[in-house]
């Protein structure tokens, strides 16, 4: 049987950190951890690293009623703007002010990943 230790939230690139160090620790993964990986390496935007700096600067804008399950969930799914926090947040029953949604999406979006630009071929018009 398990013990479970504590139960707290963590970040989908936190759990691809766990996961590596499973497989370095067992050499090799069981079905369901297995299965875990390869989601985490198709939806997996930011580098944990970077996931947890986003967090640790999301907890330091001390903003009520935001929580830890509230915070993971924004870094899990990257809001760029207002907006998107709002609609983030509104599967939780918290309110958060405008100027709050703001200083939010505003740290999220330097942790956004670069948009690699493409070339588009666009066909000469006629003269």
């Amino acid at each position: 049987m398990v013990e479970i230790i504590k139960k707290e939230p963590i970040t989908s690139a936190e759990l691809r950190k766990e996961i590596d160090n499973l497989k370095k620790r067992d050499k090799e993964l069981n079905f369901r951890a297995g299965k875990v990986e390869e989601y985490l390496n198709e939806t997996l935007q930011i580098k944990p690293e970077d996931a947890i700096k986003l967090k640790e600067e999301l907890i330091s804008l001390e903003i009520p009623r935001l929580r830890e399950i509230h915070i993971v969930k924004l870094v899990d799914t990257l809001p760029s703007k207002p907006e998107e926090v709002e609609s983030v947040l509104e599967a939780y029953p918290i309110t958060i002010s405008k100027d709050n949604l703001k200083k939010i999406s505003e740290v999220i979006s330097k942790y956004l990943p670069k948009k690699k630009e493409k070339k588009s071929k666009k066909s000469k018009s006629k003269e």
